[in-house]
């Protein structure tokens, strides 16, 4: 099965994703080229810090504002569920035409510039709290420039910060920028131009004057290309401390590149800071294949060897002795008449929770099939959030169907209150989750907190579109013949012995995650890092692999259980085969425990920074146990369904 020729596939595979992670053309974004002269517009985005997980609107500090107001950029909905704010600024910018100490305006920070609000302790505390500004031109981020003993390096870094604390104690605000901005020329079009690289790098500038129109000593051509920001903040007498009037100025220079090109801009933002060599991903994947592959001989060799011994042995024609002796006969043949007994706890639930586990499996699937070709790339800003949420409405037809299935196999009659806790049961539970952590945020003045609109959109594709399909599936569902069992069900219940500790079913429920979190947890790491820290998450060819692995992994462990407990005679098998594969899910949330200690580490967390983390890693490790529950209960349906259909029944 793992020759050399598909292995040899397999990394042909995964090189051509990382290529196209490197150099390729996004669908839907396309390229936009500027003429010498023309306005380059720069637009700010949410500010945004690793010491708290809530991010702030840009204009919350009272920084320079466009002379024709504040407005807001078109945004798409998964931008808007992501906090995104972008909006336009002040700041002038044309294609290769330098600036050298531009005035902005003069932004008051003073003790009181509105009755009973302290606009500087608003400062200070942004300060304080590490808060970072996040600039934008022509769909590009900020990247900030970062110095170390030896050598400069470009690096991203959650744009720039809006200032720092000196040795003093007070708190300075960087209100000097040099926006130094790369472009490639256009092969194909004349004079055309195109921005690959966008970088800032802040200062902490005393000017002589507060008045726009005094001249500025401090501020001329090159007086801050050979400061380091290390250096400003080291001499606390050239810093402006971040209170009273406060002048605002910034540098614009152009460099051309005949390197970059415009498919490989983003390899900046790719290679974030503090990233790991791919290297890692493929020691991740090599580990978890050793682990499928393991797991895949035990499998077999446990499985199909006394599999074959039970089907010779329970297909043989007996002597009359032998069928005498047959009576004593244990082994997993023997409940054959109550093996498909329906589970003995709601079968309803049961049939909910594989109908949601089912859609959310399908959306998970093509979420990052639609990632890994390059259609929800980090380029395409709030595409992957607008995308999951869209793709798991349109697969409320999947969960109704399964739960159909399901349901009219356990012989349900409810179908239309079984139909109806599929459309609202999950979907409830993550609305109430997403509503009360949206409170916590409007409350905290976060961009986190989603507009009404929004919510009403978000209510419309459940009410209006979800809801629909789910009964939609239903209905073919229930139209579909009932999944039949090769062996019938007898009306008594025949008694279960008694079982020993390893096969109990807490033993087993909490063994069965173990493999599949071993075989994810590297890439887990990951993943966590682009939610929580900011961070760029590209590598979606490695997460396909993972995704694919973890799966199969639950599926296997599942089969496996299963069959030790049928062979103990204990057919209570579909909550088990459920519980043992989502157990991973259990993992995954105490793994998000020791995670948030490394982030704890960069700040004191508040009770609305836990609820924010906790509510949101709860949400998910529960949709995390419905997707490998009904994989482990689908797949042990179906082991089951084989090995009693292979064997005669008298």
């Amino acid at each position: 099965m793992y020759n050399s020729k598909v292995l040899v596939a397999l990394a042909g595979f995964l090189n051509w994703n990382l290529e196209m992670a490197h150099g390729f053309y996004l669908p839907g974004v396309s390229p936009i080229s500027f003429a010498e002269g023309d306005p380059v517009k720069l637009k700010v985005n949410k500010m945004t810090s690793q010491n708290t997980l809530y991010p702030l609107n840009y204009y919350r500090l009272p920084f320079c504002q466009p002379e024709d107001g504040v407005k807001v950029e078109n945004e798409n909905l998964g931008e808007f569920l992501a906090g995104d704010r972008i909006e336009n600024s002040p700041y002038v910018l044309r294609m290769r035409e330098e600036m050298y100490c531009e005035k902005l305006c003069v932004a008051d920070f003073g003790r009181e510039q509105k009755p009973g609000e302290k606009l500087f302790t608003k400062a200070v505390s942004a300060i304080r709290r590490n808060y970072h500004n996040n600039w934008i031109v022509d769909n590009l981020p900020a990247a900030s420039k970062a110095e170390d003993d030896e050598t400069v390096t470009t690096r991203y870094w959650q744009g720039f910060p809006v200032g720092f604390m000196g040795d003093d104690g007070l708190a300075y605000i960087n209100n000097h920028v040099n926006i130094d901005i790369m472009y490639h020329p256009v092969e194909t079009e004349y004079n055309k131009y195109r921005i690959v690289r966008f970088t800032v790098e802040p200062f902490s500038v005393k000017h002589d004057g507060s008045e726009p129109s005094k001249d500025l000593s401090s501020c001329k051509k090159g007086a801050t290309e050979h400061i380091t920001y290390e250096e400003l903040k080291e001499s606390p007498v050239g810093n402006q401390l971040a209170e009273g009037e406060i002048l605002f100025t910034y540098d614009v220079t152009w460099t051309e590149n005949l390197d970059l090109h415009w498919a490989s801009r983003w390899d900046i933002y790719l290679s974030m800071d503090n990233a790991i060599p791919n290297k890692v991903h493929w020691l991740n994947i090599c580990n978890s294949l050793v682990v499928v592959l393991v797991l895949t001989a035990m499998v077999a060799v446990i499985l199909l060897r006394n599999l074959r011994k039970d089907f010779s042995r329970y297909n043989r024609v007996l002597t009359d002795e032998e069928q005498a002796d047959d009576l004593d006969e244990t082994g997993w043949k023997v409940i054959h008449a109550d093996v498909f007994r329906g589970p003995t706890y709601s079968p309803l639930l049961f049939s909910v929770a594989c109908g949601t586990g089912a859609q959310l499996l399908c959306m998970a699937f093509l979420s990052v099939t639609l990632s890994m070709m390059g259609f929800l790339s980090p380029a395409n800003r709030g595409a992957l959030i607008t995308a999951q949420l869209l793709l798991f409405v349109l697969m409320g037809v999947v969960a109704g169907y399964f739960t159909a299935r399901i349901y009219k196999a356990l012989k349900g009659t409810n179908w239309q209150t079984a139909t109806t806790v599929t459309s609202f049961l999950f979907p409830g539970m993550a609305f109430v989750v997403f509503f009360l952590l949206d409170l916590v945020a409007w409350a905290k003045g976060s961009t986190d907190a989603v507009p009404f609109t929004t919510i009403l959109v978000l209510l419309t594709l459940w009410f209006g579109i979800s809801t629909p399909l789910v009964f939609f599936g239903a209905y073919f569902g229930y139209k579909q013949d009932a999944i039949e069992f090769p062996v019938s069900t007898s009306s008594i219940p025949r008694e279960i012995p008694e079982q020993s500790f390893y096969g109990s079913n807490l033993f087993l429920v909490l063994a069965g995650g173990i493999l599949p979190f071993g075989a994810s947890f590297v890439e887990l790491y990951f993943i966590l890092s682009s939610v929580w820290m900011d961070q760029y998450y590209y590598v979606f060819g490695f997460l396909f692999l993972v995704l694919a692995i973890l799966l199969f992994t639950c599926a296997e462990v599942a089969v496996l259980f299963n069959y030790f407990q049928l062979c103990s005679e204990n057919y209570n098998w579909w909550w088990r085969s459920f519980l043992s594969a989502g157990s991973v899910a259990l993992y995954v949330f105490i793994y998000s425990i020791f995670y948030f200690k490394q982030l704890e580490s960069n700040f004191s967390p508040s009770f609305s920074t836990l609820l924010l983390y906790f509510g949101y890693m709860g949400l998910s490790s529960l949709s995390l146990f419905l997707v490998t529950g009904f994989v482990g209960f689908y797949s042990c349906l179906t082991f089951n369904i084989k090995i009693y259909g292979s064997i005669k029944i008298d």
